[in-house]
């Protein structure tokens, strides 16, 4: 609806804001939420609509069964409070680490990859000058081998006197790779 005046606002404003403290208690106690949180609710310019939501979140804290401490709503509306941690959160619970990218959230880019295998190339080249030495990998990072990159995996291969043969692995991890001297 639309408010006019501050009276309707500020009202409306709390009214909002007490719904929002049962929510948020919830979804604290259920994703196990733990250590310093803070809570950005609407500002209100009140004292005693701020004291009226502190009130109102403290006994929704209080039906909590972990130890919390919940400090006073500052005048940014914000309340910041800490939560004892007693198990894993509903994330750690529900879901494990990625074995793709190890939990760090990113992979590798194929370019990176290609110019750690060039590095390890250059490496076993330092060592002796012939043979041939072969290449498993990724299709994404094979193919990037085949066309981008061609020109770099020549040169080595010129530098060093030895002959690559590179293997499409569909199987392999796009960040796994062997380069194997035969």
């Amino acid at each position: 609806g639309k408010y006019v005046g501050k009276a309707s606002l500020e009202d409306t404003l709390l009214k909002t804001n007490l719904e929002a403290v049962r929510e948020i208690a919830y979804q604290i106690r259920l994703r196990n939420l733990g250590g310093i949180i803070i809570i950005d609710f609407i500002d209100m310019e009140k004292e005693e609509n701020r004291d009226k939501l502190f009130t109102s979140f403290q006994e929704a804290m209080n039906k909590d069964r972990v130890k919390s401490t919940v400090l006073q709503v500052s005048e940014f509306g914000l309340i910041q409070m800490t939560r004892k941690r007693v198990r894993e959160s509903l994330g750690r619970t529900l879901c494990e680490t990625c074995t793709y990218c190890d939990g760090r959230g990113f992979i590798k880019s194929p370019t990176t990859l290609c110019y750690e295998i060039f590095r390890e190339l250059r490496r076993i080249g330092s060592k002796g000058r012939n043979g041939k030495i072969m290449i498993n990998a990724h299709p994404v990072i094979t193919d990037l081998l085949y066309e981008e990159e061609r020109e770099g995996l020549e040169e080595i291969e010129k530098k060093y006197g030895f002959k690559t043969i590179v293997k499409a692995d569909k199987n392999l991890y796009q960040e796994y790779y062997e380069v194997i001297k035969l």
